[in-house]
């Protein structure tokens, strides 16, 4: 029988699993803006793109969806989810919240032996800085908050916490360009300051530092929107 040979205007399959791989592209492209807010997801177009049949493509933006990184219209085309900069303010009031919560809670039991994902996480987010790796640093900052969240022992904290997170991944995003992702080594030494903190199980220090932690980066976006977009909008905390 003579070997088939791929038709050359075969489009190269995305290697790996379907879902998997459009899921962490499209993740990715989102992420970084490269996709911007609003931007139409088409599942043909997807499809044909990735080489791929459209269920994979369903997948992929059903776990984007669950994310808030994608968002279906009325019309039932998706889109890429547009930032609701007006609720920024109630955003940041909650994310301070929670700062303060899992930071002050991760105090309580933070003896040297029960912080080793967290130095993990932190050494992660560290090597993201040096490599002006924005999606690294945003993934990176994300685990690290988590395992204090862990740390501190109550899973509905952690959950709420982890969730916030997800949704202000391109807050987060816009915060390191105001960088030009060359986030100062401040950053670095603010995650030290609170997992010192947290061994010492110093809880007002711990607390003072999240305070802290969260103002620069309201201030900062704060700052972005006013300066790069044209509209100022009061960020702080109700």
């Amino acid at each position: 029988m003579a070997e088939m040979k791929p038709a050359e205007n075969d489009i190269p399959r995305v290697r790996g699993s379907g879902t998997q791989s459009v899921y962490t592209m499209l993740r990715r492209e989102i992420l970084a803006m490269t996709l911007p807010p609003g931007s139409p997801l088409d599942e043909v177009r997807l499809s044909e793109r990735f080489g791929m049949s459209r269920t994979p493509i369903r997948e992929a933006l059903l776990r984007l969806s669950g994310e808030g990184l994608v968002t279906t219209l009325p019309n039932r085309n998706t889109i890429v989810a547009p930032i609701d900069f007006a609720s920024l303010p109630t955003y940041f009031d909650a994310l301070t919240l929670m700062y303060r919560v899992t930071t002050r809670g991760a105090a309580t039991h933070g003896f040297p032996d029960a912080m080793g994902e967290i130095r993990r996480r932190q050494g992660e987010f560290a090597s993201a800085v040096a490599a002006q790796d924005a999606v690294a640093m945003i993934e990176a900052n994300r685990e690290f908050h988590v395992a204090i969240a862990e740390l501190a022992g109550n899973p509905y904290y952690t959950t709420f916490f982890a969730r916030l997170l997800d949704e202000g991944r391109r807050i987060l995003r816009l915060y390191y360009r105001t960088f030009d992702d060359r986030l100062p080594r401040q950053y670095v030494d603010e995650h030290e300051e609170m997992i010192a903190a947290i061994e010492a199980r110093d809880i007002e220090k711990a607390d003072r530092l999240a305070i802290r932690h969260a103002a620069q980066i309201v201030r900062q976006i704060q700052d972005y929107i006013a300066r790069d977009l044209g509209s100022p909008i009061d960020l702080s905390a109700t």
